[in-house]
């Protein structure tokens, strides 16, 4: 029965490229026009079959990190992209399902991130180790779409470029105070003080993120300039000339987005203007893969502009600019980050397992894939407490 599911739905969405399922008695299916982008996977447990009909994502991701499904010639980027190119075309229509009904009230309720469970779910994510992001990240350990201003950029002249772009849009002055919300491993905040003489806080709620940025700052003579702080957001109580917040709003939860944007509004000086950086997608407000929820960042959604729009407005702040990131950035990203966990395999192996050198590596082109053909962008919110004192064109975050 199982099986008759399986293929029904499977017509129903693969309609273009070739994509061969071998199932688990050896019958082979093929799904699609035959044209285009080609890909191949085998089922080998039919009690898969039966977890890809009833939680396709989760299944999925599952079956791949237990080794119930493979994939030929492990070519998980052409799987995954045949996929997703079906998805985007012809069950986008899906996407927005759960935003109704009760499907909505899950939704909330797995972004419900008050302060003590935002800590353990950036716990669960930051406190791995900071080792493995090294071998992974560029070496200022930006965890962030960069910005490839030009097609030749490595990713590290492509992340020094996205902080360059942050830092003209927040429109520094030296000795400026500026609130970094979600600092990472301290790279942004550094910036910010050597480059631009700003006096920096940071705040993350990883205890590992803690222990590199303050080491760092050490290590660059910057500790009178810049602090870093294991804090949440909605404990602080200092007022800042400048917000800069990247890669953090995908944390904050739908349930929390009101929350979020009057603190930015509340730690603001009257003059002051903040920059929010989140991944955004294109499509209407959906929910978490539930796979990504479960393994990769428990509580975390990427927004829609329709949602978070109108927690801007009724925080009263004025928004100056929003700029749409194509999604190629973050694909760029992505695939070096891939390219570099690919080439310490061994040793992410060896100090972990099989089981979960596989998950990374499918929510790393699982990511990518998002990025590519789903519609996933980046956003920045640009914000002030009074459009008065912002410029009047956007030339200045153009030089």
């Amino acid at each position: 029965m199982w099986e008759r599911v399986f293929d029904r739905l499977m017509r129903g969405l693969v309609r273009e490229g070739d994509l061969q399922v071998t199932m688990p008695g050896g019958a082979t299916r093929r799904y699609g026009d035959g044209r285009g982008i080609s890909a191949a996977a085998t089922i080998h447990d039919p009690g898969t079959i039966r977890r890809l009909v009833r939680a396709p994502e989760l299944g999925l991701g599952e079956a791949y990190m237990d080794r119930q499904l493979t994939i030929a010639q492990n070519d998980l980027e052409g799987f995954l992209t045949l996929l997703g190119r079906n998805v985007m075309r012809y069950g986008r229509g899906r996407l927005s399902v759960a935003a109704r009904g009760p499907a909505r009230l899950m939704r909330h309720l797995a972004q419900f991130n008050p302060a003590p469970v935002a800590r353990r779910n950036v716990s669960h994510h930051y406190d791995l180790s900071n080792d493995f992001y090294r071998l992974m990240l560029d070496e200022d350990m930006q965890y962030s779409c960069a910005y490839f201003a030009e097609d030749s950029m490595s990713l590290e002249q492509a992340q020094a470029a996205k902080k360059r772009l942050v830092a003209r849009k927040l429109l520094l002055e030296p000795g400026m105070r500026v609130l970094d919300i979600g600092c990472g491993w301290g790279g942004m905040a550094l910036t910010l003080a050597r480059d631009f003489g700003a006096r920096v806080t940071g705040i993350t709620l990883s205890e590992r993120q803690l222990e590199v940025a303050r080491a760092r700052a050490r290590e660059a003579g910057l500790e009178g300039q810049v602090e870093f702080r294991l804090q949440d957001y909605r404990k602080i109580d200092e007022t800042f000339e400048r917000i800069v917040s990247v890669g953090m709003l995908e944390h904050v939860g739908v349930p929390h987005m009101r929350t979020y944007f009057n603190r930015v509004r509340d730690l603001l000086t009257p003059d002051g203007v903040a920059l929010i950086h989140t991944i955004g997608r294109t499509t209407p407000p959906s929910s978490t893969s539930p796979w990504l929820r479960k393994y990769i960042f428990p509580g975390g959604y990427i927004p829609a502009v329709s949602e978070v729009i109108p927690a801007i407005e009724r925080a009263g702040l004025y928004l100056a600019d929003l700029e749409v990131l194509h999604g190629s950035h973050y694909a760029r990203t992505l695939a070096a980050w891939r390219a570099r966990f690919e080439a310490h395999r061994e040793a992410i192996r060896a100090r972990f397992d099989e089981r979960f050198l596989r998950m990374w590596r499918y929510y790393l082109v699982l990511s990518e894939t998002g990025f590519r053909e789903l519609g996933m962008v980046v956003h920045h919110y640009l914000l002030a407490r009074d459009q008065r004192r912002m410029p009047t064109t956007r030339a200045w975050m153009l030089t």
